[in-house]
């Protein structure tokens, strides 16, 4: 197919008048545009502008918080408590008495809450799914505090829930009964920032958002992107291994965490807070704490290696008729983007739908099946631009893209990335949620939502797939008008059986927490879990941090 036939089906580029990449667009490419774009294409494609309801917030103005500030406009008591749904046995753990709270309280005065009221929205989990009943949350502000709680804690056999920013989505952020909530919310000072090597030391209450805003000011970033930034803790990041948009230009948390403060069950503080790049001394010890849900130790402070703040980046928007196109368009994007790459993501057109029904968004690309987002990061427009270009005429002229729309000016990328990443609130507003976060085999991700949808039938409101393509992350959710336990048994094991069969994981990057961790066995050999089992009697021999989550009993 010549170039001249592909690019009318691509002419919603010409939407946004305001839009710097046309400047730089080859002029033959747009000439043609104007001589071959049929008038009835046109008509088709045409929409009134970019849409306002979408970019009215000035950049960088999201309501923070978005995840907790939509938790706590519901009622809490409507969610039913995690012990009673799930059928749960208290562990033999010491009850919190007055004399524990004047305890606390001399530690750290006034930053002891024991009001009912001010605890409803810490014992919810965002979902509103799983619900705890602690009477105590401590706000301590120092590592040295966190030490004299847990030491305590140990002595008198009273259970602990560390949380950051509870945005977790496997309730491993919230009390099953009433453990004492250890929030890190106060811990939120920068220790340190390094402009030579961008390595930054900070608490882990420190909001992901706000270190972003900060670096940013400083010409670097953090490494990590996630939908919760305005709401989640780096504590919490690092905790549970968090993945997001930029793990496939960035890496992992494994790579980026260089060093760890953590307090142990026991109360004895371990400071691995380097801030080295290459240290081969002994084990590896902070890699114990990321991903361990809070389940070894309190994290109390981050070092992390930040990458320099791009000086150029676009973002694709892209509609596919099919997700082999979606695979293909894959493909293409590795081999011609190469190191300028930052994010692929993908979302189906049920996302979408949700999105606009729900949150009142509008996608400038519409009628695809599928449609996946692109952003390049580099530092040189003009020739990160063409590439892109070339990448576009590409698989326009193939076919594997049949529309379009390019940004590059912060409003515009900030608006197609809110798609994207509002998709799991807007999934809240349509009932309740099952939520599936798998890793799979690239080629098979869709498979698993194709096959639910066929075995659920009308028996569920909606089943969508969306996630992290670039990283084999599949986000599966399924939604009900309320929860039901025997749909619950339609989804589960099936959904482990299913991914399992295909040597994948069934948790990417959100953790086990206290939905998953029954169901390891799907991911891990019974010698791996066994392990584990073990270093969590080893650091923590009375179970008293996060119990019932990330590990199954080792009864």
């Amino acid at each position: 197919m010549g170039i001249s036939s592909a690019v009318p089906r691509c002419s919603v580029w010409n939407r946004w008048t305001g839009l710097r990449w046309l400047t730089s667009f080859p002029r033959r490419i747009l000439a043609q545009q104007r001589v071959t774009s049929a008038p009835g294409t046109l008509q088709r494609r045409k929409l009134s502008g970019v849409p306002t309801s979408v970019v009215s917030r000035p950049w960088g103005m999201r309501p923070r918080g978005r995840r907790a500030l939509h938790a706590a406009s519901s009622s809490f008591q409507e969610v039913m408590l995690t012990s009673e749904r799930y059928r749960v046995q208290r562990l033999p753990f010491a009850l919190v008495s007055d004399t524990d709270v004047a305890f606390f309280e001399r530690v750290m005065p006034g930053r002891v809450i024991t009001n009912p009221e001010e605890l409803k929205s810490f014992n919810v989990d965002w979902l509103k799914s799983v619900r705890g009943c602690s009477k105590l949350m401590l706000k301590p502000q120092t590592t040295a505090e966190v030490s004299q709680v847990l030491r305590y804690c140990y002595e008198r056999n009273l259970a602990v829930n560390p949380q950051g920013g509870n945005t977790g989505l496997v309730g491993g952020s919230v009390p099953v009964f009433d453990e004492i909530i250890l929030s890190t919310v106060l811990m939120n000072r920068i220790v340190s920032f390094d402009k030579v090597s961008g390595i930054l030391v900070c608490q882990a209450g420190c909001i992901l958002e706000k270190l972003n805003e900060y670096l940013e000011e400083q010409g670097f970033i953090m490494p990590l992107d996630l939908g919760a930034k305005g709401s989640c803790h780096i504590g919490g990041n690092v905790a549970t291994n968090a993945g997001g948009l930029r793990l496939l230009r960035y890496g992992s948390l494994r790579g980026t965490v260089l060093g760890l403060e953590v307090v142990l069950a026991d109360g004895s503080a371990l400071d691995c807070l380097a801030s080295l790049r290459k240290d081969n001394t002994g084990y590896d010890l902070k890699q114990l704490f990321i991903g361990s849900e809070g389940t070894l130790g309190v994290i109390t402070a981050v070092s992390i290696l930040c990458p320099q703040k791009p000086k150029a980046v676009n973002l694709a928007f892209l509609g596919c008729q099919s997700f082999t196109k979606v695979l293909e368009t894959f493909t293409a994007c590795r081999a011609m983007l190469g190191e300028i790459l930052s994010a692929y993501e993908f979302m189906d057109e049920k996302c979408m739908e949700l999105v606009e029904r729900h949150l009142k968004l509008s996608s400038p690309v519409t009628g695809s099946p599928f449609y996946v987002l692109i952003e390049t990061s580099g530092s040189n427009s003009t020739h990160d631009e063409e590439k892109l270009n070339n990448f576009l005429e590409q698989t326009m002229t193939s076919g594997s893209v049949t529309d379009g729309t390019v940004a590059t000016d912060d409003k515009k990328i900030k608006m197609l990335w809110s798609l994207r990443e509002r998709i799991t609130e807007a999934l809240t507003h349509d009932g309740y949620v099952y939520k599936y976060d798998i890793s799979l085999p690239v080629g098979k991700l869709y498979d698993l939502v194709t096959d639910m949808r066929a075995r659920l039938g009308q028996s569920a409101k909606n089943v969508v797939g969306y996630g992290h393509l670039g990283d084999g992350n599949l986000h599966l959710n399924i939604t009900a008008e309320s929860y039901s336990h025997s749909l619950l048994d339609a989804i589960e094991p099936f959904v482990y059986e299913w991914t399992a069969r295909y040597n994948g994981s069934i948790s990417a990057e959100h953790g086990l927490g206290f939905k998953k961790k029954q169901f390891i066995q799907y991911s891990k050999p019974d010698e791996a879990v066994f392990l584990m089992q073990r270093f969590k009697a080893m650091l923590d021999p009375k179970g008293i941090l996060n119990p019932y989550k990330t590990l199954p009993s080792s009864s």
